[in-house]
């Protein structure tokens, strides 16, 4: 157990399971190295950061976080980061100020913060406590040379300095309008001076950055920010925290590898989703695994070959996996990566269009747009994926990079070096 006079990490996590897992497996590696460990997210997550030993803090009670995410639009590619923005970047910006400047010891305190979480951000600025910003996913950091897909714009495409006009676009038209009114109101009640470039520059902490994926899965470009540092995938999954049923692991293991479909932990609209699934699976004659918090959009009816669980740690269920089926979050990508198995991604907005876009270079998956998923058109997909002997071999590679990785403990490592020799 941490001593009272161990440093103090203070993990703030914004947004679904896929943003939190990563603080939690990281928060259990800091208190394993002797350090005290708080997670800030929503309270929804606290019986998770609870079961895995953390202290846990809810900066905003009154955010109900089965609400927020109950807004079809959030899925819309075109406006859905601005309502994420409006839903809980602007609700937890107070109150992770507030309570990360209540819990500040001066000179004992590093706070890591995930891409969202502005309130870090600005105690960094009103304190001058350490802060580590986590960005998960490469599609966070701008460039003029490799450019991540937007869902919207055509940004990795044309000469860098068409890039460059299309980034400005975006910041003067888009990004700091949506975020600077509110972010900016709340900075000068702090005496602090507006901003601009708030998705480009301000979001990166000027002491580290991380981005928490391999340099092969998305190389450092020449204008990224200069403290980034690539630490590698998490790849944690609830391991110590949730485990499989007995029965269920008996279904799994008793016969054909399922194929495992998941529309997003945080997706509440994956009726039609699942309806695809199991349809193709009935195609195809293969068995299905459905994974989902929210039992209602499951089909009531499943038959024998198709199971349904609410949550399976992903490290022990896709090395028994055919094939995962996804919403192309960086989280769900890169653990089909680590057990060496396909992936086919129905990408919806956000970072998924690039991480899709990463999976097809890397040849290790295919993606199927939403107006195409279906059962039939998702059968042809699966089965071209799971019958071409290319497609496994590069995914046995992909394996192997990642055996033995331990992205979790290099994030740690780089957490550790800002804090007190003490």
């Amino acid at each position: 157990m941490p001593r009272p006079s161990a440093p103090l990490v203070i993990l703030c996590a914004v947004g679904s399971s896929g943003d939190v897992h990563p603080f939690v497996g990281l928060g259990r590696e800091l208190v394993a190295r002797g350090c005290r460990v708080t997670l800030m997210a929503a309270g929804y997550f606290r019986g998770l950061a609870e079961a895995a030993g953390l202290e846990f803090v809810d900066p905003l009670p009154d955010l109900d976080f089965r609400a927020a995410i109950a807004d079809p639009v959030i899925w819309d590619r075109y406006r859905g980061t601005k309502v994420v923005l409006e839903k809980m970047g602007r609700p937890l910006l107070e109150g992770l100020h507030t309570a990360i400047v209540a819990r500040h010891e001066p000179g004992q305190t590093v706070v890591v913060a995930s891409s969202l979480a502005f309130g870090a951000r600005v105690a960094e600025e009103t304190h001058a406590i350490p802060l580590v910003s986590v960005h998960l996913s490469p599609a966070l950091f701008r460039s003029a040379h490799d450019s991540p897909r937007l869902p919207a714009g055509w940004t990795h495409v044309g000469p860098r300095w068409w890039r460059r006009l299309q980034w400005m676009v975006i910041d003067r038209l888009l990004a700091d309008p949506a975020v600077g009114p509110w972010l900016n109101a709340y900075r000068a009640r702090h005496g602090l001076p507006p901003v601009r470039g708030i998705l480009r520059d301000w979001w990166h902490s000027p002491t580290r950055v991380l981005g928490m994926f391999p340099d092969w899965f998305a190389p450092p470009q020449p204008d990224w920010p200069p403290q980034v540092r690539l630490v590698g995938f998490p790849l944690y999954s609830e391991e110590g925290v949730s485990a499989p049923e007995r029965a269920t692991a008996a279904w799994i293991e008793s016969g054909a590898p399922p194929i495992v479909f998941t529309p997003g932990s945080a997706n509440v609209f994956g009726h039609g989703f699942f309806a695809a699934a199991v349809e193709a699976c009935g195609i195809l004659g293969r068995r299905g695994l459905l994974l989902s918090r929210f039992a209602e959009q499951v089909p009531a009816a499943l038959p024998d070959h198709v199971r349904h669980v609410d949550f399976l740690p992903f490290r022990w269920l896709l090395p028994r996996a055919a094939a995962l089926v996804h919403h192309g979050g960086i989280g769900s990508a890169s653990q089909a990566l680590a057990a060496g198995i396909p992936q086919l991604i129905r990408p919806l907005g956000f970072d998924q269009f690039d991480n899709l876009a990463r999976v097809e270079r890397l040849g290790v998956g295919t993606g199927l747009v939403p107006s195409r998923f279906h059962g039939p058109a998702l059968r042809d997909r699966l089965e071209r994926l799971l019958g071409d002997s290319a497609v496994a071999a590069r995914c046995g590679a992909a394996a192997r990079r990642l055996a033995g990785a331990d992205g979790i403990g290099r994030a740690a490592d780089e957490v550790c070096r800002l804090l007190p020799a003490t």
